[in-house]
Order: C-alpha cells, then sequence, then structure tokens
C-alpha cells in the first residue's frame, strides 16, 4: 500500500531513509523554515532550520533536514 504523504525513494536518492546526506537544490523557499528541493529524481519538502540557504543553493539533506550548505 502507497501513502501520498511518504515520498517514493529512488535508489541512493532517498532523502527520507538514506543513511547518507545527500545533496539536493533548493527550488523555492517556504513558510516555517521548509524548502521544496529537487533530489534529481523528485520535488520534496525539508526543513532548513539549521541552515541559512537561498533558492539555488545545494545543501546536504538528512533525514528530511538540511545539515550543511555545500559551497560552490
Amino acid at each position: 500500500m502507497t501513502r501520498p504523504d511518504i515520498p517514493e525513494c529512488y535508489g541512493d536518492v532517498c532523502i527520507t531513509c538514506s543513511d547518507q546526506a545527500i545533496p539536493v537544490r533548493i527550488v523555492e523557499l517556504l513558510d516555517d523554515d521548509i524548502a521544496l528541493v529537487d533530489t534529481g529524481q523528485s520535488m520534496e519538502h525539508v526543513s532548513i532550520a539549521l541552515v541559512t540557504a537561498a533558492v539555488g543553493d545545494t545543501v546536504l539533506v538528512h533525514a528530511k533536514e538540511a545539515i550543511a550548505v555545500v559551497l560552490p
């Protein structure tokens, strides 16, 4: 059974259950320190409460939490 509130995993690009931090690009900043990000496979919502990031930035995400901004 699939649940619409849980994003589908795509191999190594699962930002919810992966044991690694995954680089993603911020597409849109939303309310309450949430950002819409492009994983390269899907669009997902993540928290950016721990980082200072802008649209276009690449952030490392672990367990739906951005933990670092990747420098260009």
